[in-house]
């Protein structure tokens, strides 16, 4: 439970015990101050605080009035806060966040094959950026309340409030139905947890891990991250890169950073390939002459990488391509090795 569902829950057990009082006392003084039975209690009770005004049941004694008195202050004063509580919880926008988070929840219940990204700071937010750049769908797993108010302003977001080490909270994520995790918190602590604690409860789940310091990395992929990833290495390294091949660098970037995605790096698998496809080579297959896309690159099926792969490589169903191309190119050429066109 988060510190807005705790405060909340709070406020409405004090409320409910008020209440609870001020009947319990009410009860209970005219029990045995004026000897009433339990009905005529409760109706005095009543009476008391609605102050209605309705006949007395009998005379009241001066001790009684005391109470009487007492009980209308208590109750007046009672009645006010949980007033003010219900006000507050529907204009100060907490009935409204409730109905917010119920929808998330449901939306979040129907996810499959998406990424669940921990922790949504610099790193984080890049990462949704990304995935939203490619309509892949994803839940965001923060803890800090000014992050999630962040994140609610763009209702595109889904988003679970909670420790991503927690099982429950993965569980809630969808973490059996997810494709990937993104482990982007900047403590390397944080981080180790949460993938150990992901690849034990998904053992096919691909886990990208942020590390910071050195020697990090390697106890991360013992835990069970995929791959991990070093900011501070990987920017030093741009900068390096960009002082002696600084043209190389900007045209990477463009392929694979631009926003409107006229071309870019592609992975197309060839599990789906047609029979009569199957055991042809790439010569044979014409694939940059028919789909008009780029081969640069593939993994065969025993996960080795070829670079520029020459027109006499055999295709099988374990290789995975890397291409070149535009969008409607790569549907193309994944259409084509299907045996659709």
């Amino acid at each position: 439970m988060n510190q807005f569902d705790k405060q909340t829950s709070r406020t409405f057990r004090i409320a409910f015990s008020l209440v609870s009082a001020v009947f319990v006392t009410g009860l209970v003084g005219f029990h045995f101050i004026e000897g009433y039975g339990f009905i005529d209690s409760f109706y005095m009770t009543v009476l008391s605080v609605s102050t209605v005004g309705f006949e007395v049941v009998r005379p009241l004694s001066p001790v009684g009035k005391l109470f009487v008195s007492f009980l209308i202050i208590f109750s007046l004063g009672s009645f006010a806060y949980v007033g003010s509580s219900i006000v507050r919880f529907f204009l100060d926008g907490e009935f409204v966040n409730k109905l917010k988070t119920s929808r998330v929840s449901k939306r979040i219940e129907k996810l499959i094959d998406h990424v669940i990204i921990c922790g949504y700071g610099r790193n984080g937010e890049q990462a949704a950026l990304e995935l939203m750049d490619h309509n892949h769908p994803f839940v965001i797993i923060e803890r800090r309340d000014n992050v999630i108010t962040r994140i609610q302003e763009d209702p595109n977001l889904l988003f679970i409030q909670g420790d991503a080490t927690n099982e429950e909270i993965l569980r809630t994520a969808g973490i059996d139905r997810a494709r990937a995790l993104i482990a982007t918190t900047p403590n390397d602590a944080d981080n180790m947890f949460v993938v150990m604690t992901a690849r034990s409860m998904n053992n096919k789940l691909t886990i990208v891990s942020r590390a910071s310091e050195i020697g990090s990395d390697t106890k991360l992929k013992r835990a069970g991250a995929t791959n991990v990833i070093m900011p501070e290495r990987m920017g030093g390294q741009r900068m390096a890169r960009l002082v002696t091949q600084p043209d190389v660098v900007e045209f990477m970037e463009y392929i694979l950073l631009q926003r409107n995605r006229d071309i870019s790096i592609q992975e197309v698998h060839c599990r789906k390939m047609s029979a009569t496809k199957q055991g042809k080579t790439i010569g044979e297959l014409s694939l940059g002459k028919v789909t008009g896309t780029t081969i640069i690159g593939l993994k065969n099926g025993e996960g080795k990488y070829v670079f520029n792969p020459g027109s006499d490589h055999t295709l099988t169903i374990h290789d995975q391509l890397f291409v070149l191309g535009s969008p409607e190119q790569v549907r193309n050429l994944n259409s084509y090795l299907e045996g659709k066109i």
